[in-house]
């Protein structure tokens, strides 16, 4: 006999569950009770939901496996649904269990009542309620399977107060296995008869259900094929930069080489990426719906080949799977060897730093990170501009040192590096942020002051929403409006955390500010105070007003 709560932890562990990620609410508090005795569990107590949901996420992106958060009724889900919603974009694999008002208590506009299903149906993959407290077992294996298959992606269940505090006798579920589909022999037949005649093929990699061994096979079949390869936006940890293939990565403002190649292509892999709107400069490089290029688009899910571009060759399969199998052709790549080495070249010119305005250069910071840092070193980023200099001049070598939203999600760098840190705590783990993306999680430091999550997290501080001044400036040039911030210390703030604290005024004193911060044992936050001139890499603030 077990209550509602007992159940369902016991079921977590069942599916190998050790670390849960909560805002606690009343509304669970049978689950809460079932953790308690639950050391194999960790559960961490975040400060608001959407960094707790935001955490879950980029714990497994680390692990390969769902993220869990808990979050309470009405304001915290609705709160955690931004992690929802980065989870989706970036196909990660979460469950969110959220506690709910008593089932007699249903369509009554109870305290903090909300619609689970409306809400949250089309930002994941599913939403569900668990009304039967024998069904708990049943709905958490659907969830894990749910989140895990095809494309992966969030779930949510939610947690009637009654059903979760009823007791009964229920029979464990087992845990979920997931199939993975492969390449069909004639699948690979085609790929060789187009590869064949090929004079200008590219592979772009991203997408879910990566590994290191995934990244290791896509850079033997580079090596192999002579094969250029770009990374799809924010999956610059694919592929290790310093490759000789390696031609960069298929962002926001790529390299123009790079997206003439992408654009010129004549035979195009797309191996785990979607083409999103990023990746396909807003659809520019890879047109929709019917590409120049010849798409040979591979996924996981079915319903994703097709559902944008007109596929020449549709595979569904895991890029691991796809790899081992492209490793299998002989091909003759001695047409296109030499242009495969000088998209590498380009991209080396294109990480050559540029010089900006102000007494604190970003791209020598970059470049001292880059010289500090070992190679397995984690670098978490929420959005804005500032990100702009980590993705053009961060190389990045190990796989997962990378965690950033493709869904352009303001504060998630935060939260992010606390997660990392909580499960790596050997590797070093950097949180890159702007001023008001810190400010929109910077509570979580709380959270990694209290688990020892001793992360550095360097706050680049322009006094402003830096991407939506560039636009405004774009548009309406001189009319600035709601664009201005007026900031906290930053370093006082960490330091009333308890964390270390410093504030960097010229590059210079940032190296030695950095070997301070990591040698603190303290979570930690360097304030970088720039230039508001310095708004883009390449292009200052007057140069963007002047030209629009």
């Amino acid at each position: 006999m077990r209550h509602g709560g007992r159940i369902l932890v016991d079921e977590l562990l069942t599916q190998e569950v050790d670390t849960v990620f909560c805002v606690p609410g009343e509304s669970y508090l049978a689950a809460l009770d079932g953790l308690h005795d639950t050391p194999r569990i960790r559960t961490i107590v975040c400060r608001q939901e959407g960094g707790a949901a935001m955490m879950a996420d980029a714990d497994a992106r680390l692990t390969g496996k769902p993220g869990i958060c808990f979050v309470t009724r009405g304001p915290g889900a609705t709160n955690a649904a931004i992690g929802i919603h980065i989870a989706q974009q970036d196909s990660t694999p979460l469950v969110m269990f959220v506690g709910l008002p008593g089932s007699d208590m249903t369509d009554r506009e109870a305290f903090q009542e909300f619609d689970l299903r409306a809400v949250f149906g089309s930002l994941g993959k599913g939403a569900e309620i668990i009304t039967d407290i024998s069904r708990i077992p049943e709905y958490v294996a659907r969830a894990f399977h749910l989140a895990q298959t095809g494309r992966p992606g969030p779930v949510v269940l939610g947690l009637p107060e009654d059903v979760l505090s009823a007791t009964a006798i229920v029979t464990g579920g087992s845990r979920v296995r997931i199939a993975t589909a492969a390449p069909a022999p004639n699948d690979m037949a085609l790929v060789a008869r187009l590869l064949a005649s090929a004079e200008r093929p590219l592979m772009i990699v991203g997408g879910p259900g990566w590994s290191a061994s995934t990244k290791a096979a896509a850079e033997a079949v580079a090596t192999k094929l002579r094969l250029p390869v770009a990374c799809s936006f924010r999956a610059q940890d694919y592929f290790d930069n310093s490759h000789t293939y390696y031609a960069g990565h298929a962002g926001i403002g790529p390299c123009a080489k790079l997206a003439e190649r992408i654009r010129n292509a004549d035979v195009l892999f797309s191996v785990g990426a979607r083409l999103g709107e990023m990746t396909t400069g807003g659809y520019t490089l890879v047109e929709a719906p019917t590409p120049k290029q010849t798409l040979i688009h591979v996924h996981p899910s079915g319903d994703e080949l097709g559902k944008v571009f007109r596929t020449e060759v549709p595979i569904v399969a895991s890029s691991q799977a796809f790899f081992a199998a492209l490793a299998d052709l002989r091909i003759d790549s001695s047409r296109w060897a030499a242009a495969a080495e000088t998209a590498h070249a380009d991209y080396l010119a294109f990480a050559k730093a540029l010089p900006t305005p102000g007494l604190v250069k970003q791209e020598e910071i970059i470049a001292t990170l880059a010289d500090m840092l070992p190679a397995d070193a984690i670098i978490a980023n929420g959005a804005g501009n500032f990100a702009a200099w980590l993705h053009r001049y961060y190389p990045y070598r190990h796989y997962r040192s990378q965690l950033g939203p493709t869904c352009g999600a303001m504060g998630y760098g935060v939260p992010a590096a606390i997660a990392a840190k909580l499960r790596h705590p050997e590797r070093t783990v950097i949180a890159y942020a702007g001023d008001g993306d810190f400010l929109m999680n910077g509570q979580e430091l709380a959270t990694a002051r209290q688990y020892g999550a001793n992360i550095v997290a360097i706050v680049v501080n322009n006094a402003m929403y830096g991407t939506i001044r560039m636009h405004q400036e774009m548009h309406y040039p001189g009319r600035v409006m709601a664009t201005s911030l007026i900031n906290p210390d930053f370093a006082a703030l960490a330091r009333a955390h308890g964390c270390h604290g410093e504030t960097v005024t010229e590059t210079s004193q940032f190296r030695p500010a950095l070997s301070r911060a990591l040698a603190s044992g303290l979570p930690a936050v360097i304030e970088l105070r720039v230039d508001p001139e310095a708004l883009t890499p390449k292009a200052t603030l007057s140069q963007i007003r002047n030209r629009s």
